[in-house]
């Protein structure tokens, strides 16, 4: 295993998973697996608008769930696909400040993949593995 981002086929539905070598790099990385859903050529997704992410939860888990759902409702609201992402967690607080960074959709520019609608707690787990920290869910397509 190593760092980076995959999909994982789920019944009808789509896993995501993110993998760094921190908590930060992990979600970053499934937010990345996230987006690469709904576009599927996400390097070529201009960062030009950059938006600010707070999540707040009781467990890492549901941090986890809240950042993605927040990316995904930021992204919906404004026409935005996302492609670059960072942020900051309080593992003892269960906070994360972020943002997402990418531009409005064009569809003559982007090849467009699955609408993603949320998500899920559908086997939903944020651990460390080994050295490598594993941030995963199932998303609602």
């Amino acid at each position: 295993m190593k760092p980076g981002y995959e999909t994982f086929e789920h019944g009808a539905d789509i896993g995501i998973r993110g993998i760094g070598k921190t908590l930060e790099e992990a979600f970053i990385n499934a937010a990345k697996a996230l987006f690469s859903l709904m576009v599927l050529n996400l390097e070529d997704v201009r960062p030009e608008v950059k938006v600010s992410i707070e999540a707040y939860a009781e467990t890492l888990e549901e941090l986890f769930i809240e950042w993605l759902n927040k990316l995904l409702s930021e992204a919906g609201m404004e026409n935005l696909v996302f492609s670059e992402f960072g942020c900051e967690i309080d593992q003892k607080k269960c906070t994360l400040k972020g943002f997402a960074a990418g531009e409005r959709i064009d569809e003559n520019r982007h090849e467009l993949g699955e609408e993603v609608k949320g998500a899920t707690f559908t086997m939903l787990k944020v651990e460390k593995v080994g050295e490598l920290w594993v941030a995963q869910c199932v998303v609602d397509v």
